[in-house]
């Protein structure tokens, strides 16, 4: 049906012209509202107009099964099925094209659509309740039947052993053991000690050091007698051996849970007895009388610690504090023990701030005697007029980051001038058997940076020292002498998986005019440096004695670096009249299993200066290198810790001009080794 023949009909048929409206329109609402809007008033006005719920309802099905279009009153079939003008096509024979119409109600939510997923707001049904019974048992108290503010426990220290998961053992030392400090002292056991409350815990250390240590270095034949009459020579037969037992006990009482802060108070005591065998091929080498034997058998008791800490405060919330310690007590200088690492008498104040990222440490000491052979201290004879004061901070993360840097200044007062100390093999040892003979007082003062940590992928560790102050009798001149010397080292490492990468370097300056009355050797307090191999190394272990021009005198001292020219570290002074020290090595670790490591180590050694030598040995020219140190260790511990470790390590020195003009012997090569085994056990 055209359009211009739809106008006309429903102009003549309607009474009132409207809008057309489309069946969606109509079928908005309910069938009731439908018919409302298609029923015409007059049904006889035009053919198949409607004008009552059926004839509505016949049509409105019509329509639903057709595809035609509606205008009000007037329901229109599609195109292909139009009729002449004038004439209606039935309602019955119309298109039956189907009109979805929206459903009355949403479809029903599923929650489950997504597995492990449900819609927001939803809880699924329960299960049923499992009422579960035990006859005989007793019920679970309420929770009302405790009390609100606290519940009572067994000793949260031995709970562990309360639940049956742990047995004490007084010999272990990997389990929880009140021996160690992993649980407090029973004062109900212990009442003949002095504590009150239940926070004072007790520490017990034994160690076990054990080293058997074969050894070649130049022995000089004694001038009254020798092992064999035939020898003539300055130099005898450079082997030698030396066995050595320590055993350490160790006692600490503490107050106070240390785990997250220090100790309120500590009292700390280690005793140490060592037995020593020493065998060399010449007399007076070991004892000073002709008479006595060229193998020494020793023994010695020293006090290692005794001292007294207190807790003075707690400065931050992060347990920052200030304490205080006295007695014979450990202290390091710095990283490395290239200053003073001994234990020695003392008073200390020391503390943290900034969340332990800065340290700072304020001591004086006064030197105690030591052993000569064993090296302990000996507290049964007068301590030294040799006094040490020292103070140093530390900042966390300074001027680079993960770097730690430390500024040290120290003063050295010796007044032991007139005094004359024999050790105990019968050799003086002060004033040195060096120049004029006369005893020497001298004030030192060391002004130091040290930084320890890493750079990038690179470790760092280095020093620098200055020594100035005055030395009031040089063994040299009888006069007075400025002292100006300098010091320093570094060593960097590079770490790849289980490998790491070494390089060294030290530099101590050497006196370069004896007689000028200004001392520019350098020498420490009391050195002990790990430091480019430490003790595995040739020079750093072995002491090489300076006969011809030095009775008694060493050029290096036993677990030291430097080329001091005293007869010990232990019991001689320092010695700021020295040929100095060049050193550069490389090295590498090899962790080859987390039990075994693998060390190796290569050092070039010079004399800085050799005008002390010269003029000591009055020769006119000695050359500076002493040659190459090569040395390599393996270190086994089975258990992964430090309880039980084995070393055992080789090393060798490949001497150099400088070494061979001092100590060339007929029939020796310029080879000197050391060999070094060495099992420590740690309870």
């Amino acid at each position: 049906m055209s359009v211009a023949f739809v106008l006309p009909l429903i102009l003549n048929s309607a009474p009132a012209a409207e809008p057309a409206l489309s069946a969606a329109d109509a079928m908005d609402g309910s069938f009731d509202s439908a018919f409302a809007v298609f029923a015409h008033p007059d049904a006889s006005a035009a053919p198949g107009l409607v004008n009552s719920p059926d004839s509505f309802a016949a049509a409105f099905q019509q329509y639903r099964q057709g595809n035609g279009q509606t205008y009000r009153g007037a329901l229109v079939p599609p195109a292909e099925r139009r009729q002449r003008p004038g004439e209606l096509e039935p309602v019955e024979s119309r298109t039956e094209n189907t009109i979805e119409v929206e459903p009355d109600a949403p479809p029903p939510v599923d929650n489950d659509s997504i597995d492990g997923r449900r819609r927001p707001g939803y809880t699924g049904p329960l299960p049923d309740r499992i009422d579960q019974t035990n006859e005989g048992a007793f019920r679970t108290p309420p929770p009302e039947a405790f009390p609100t503010d606290q519940i009572p426990i067994p000793d949260r220290w031995r709970l562990i052993e309360s639940l049956g998961l742990v047995t004490e053992k007084w010999w272990d030392p990997y389990n929880q053991n009140t021996y160690k400090g992993d649980r407090p002292i029973n004062p109900a056991k212990v009442p003949w000690l002095p504590i009150k409350g239940k926070d004072w815990f007790f520490v017990a250390n034994v160690i076990s050091d054990s080293v058997i240590e074969p050894r070649t270095f130049p022995i000089p034949v004694g001038v009254q007698t020798t092992e064999d009459p035939d020898r003539i020579d300055v130099f005898g037969d450079p082997e030698s051996l030396v066995l050595s037992q320590t055993f350490l006990a160790g006692f600490a009482l503490l107050k106070g849970n240390t785990a997250y802060k220090p100790p309120d108070v500590e009292y700390r005591a280690t005793l140490a007895f060592n037995v020593n065998y020493v065998d060399v091929p010449e007399r007076r080498v070991l004892l000073v009388e002709p008479s006595r034997k060229s193998s020494r058998l020793d023994h010695f008791v020293g006090v290692q610690e005794l001292f007294f800490d207190y807790h003075i405060r707690n400065t931050s919330d992060r347990y920052d504090f200030d304490s205080f310690r006295i007695g014979i007590q450990p202290f390091q200088a710095d990283f490395r023990g290239f200053l003073f690492q001994d234990q020695q008498l003392g008073l200390r104040f020391f503390g943290t701030r900034d969340n332990n990222r800065f340290q700072y440490n304020v001591a004086a000491f006064w030197r105690l005697e030591k052993d000569t052979n064993s090296g302990l201290n000996a507290v049964l004879q007068s301590p030294r007029d040799d006094f040490l004061f020292i103070a140093n901070a530390y900042r966390q993360d300074f001027l680079i980051p993960a770097l730690t840097s430390q500024i040290t200044v120290a003063y050295n007062r010796n007044r032991e001038g007139d005094d004359v100390q024999i050790d105990d093999n019968g050799f003086p040892v002060r004033p040195a058997l060096l120049g004029t003979l006369r005893g020497r007082d001298y004030d030192a003062f060391y002004v130091g940076y040290n930084a320890d940590g890493r750079i990038g992928r690179i470790n760092l560790t280095a020093s620098a020292y200055g020594v100035f102050g005055e030395d009031r009798n040089s063994f040299f001149t009888d006069r007075p002498a400025d002292i100006r010397a300098y010091f320093g080292a570094a060593e960097a490492s590079y770490d790849r998986d289980w490998m790491r990468f070494r390089l060294s370097a030290a530099y101590a300056s050497g006196d370069g005019d004896p007689y000028d009355d200004v001392e520019t050797g350098y020498d420490a307090v009391f050195e002990n440096p790990i430091f480019a191999g430490a003790d595995t190394s040739y020079w750093i272990r072995q002491t090489i004695p300076f006969a011809g021009g030095g009775r008694n005198i060493a050029v290096n001292n036993r677990n030291g670096l430097l080329n001091s020219l005293r007869p010990s570290k232990e019991q001689g002074q320092s010695n700021f009249n020295n040929p100095g020290l060049m050193l550069v090595g490389a090295g590498a670790d090899f962790d080859l299993t987390p039990e075994f490591r693998l060390s190796t180590n290569a050092n070039h050694l010079w004399f800085e200066n050799t005008a002390t030598l010269q003029a000591l040995r009055n020769e006119g020219s000695i050359p500076k290198s002493i040659g190459w140190d090569l040395s390599a260790a393996a270190i086994w511990r089975p258990k992964a810790t430090q309880n039980i470790v084995f070393r055992l390590s080789g090393a060798a020195l490949l001497s150099g001009d400088g070494f061979d003009d001092l100590f060339g012997t007929l029939g020796n090569d310029g080879t000197y080794y050391s060999v070094l085994a060495n099992v420590i056990l740690t309870y």
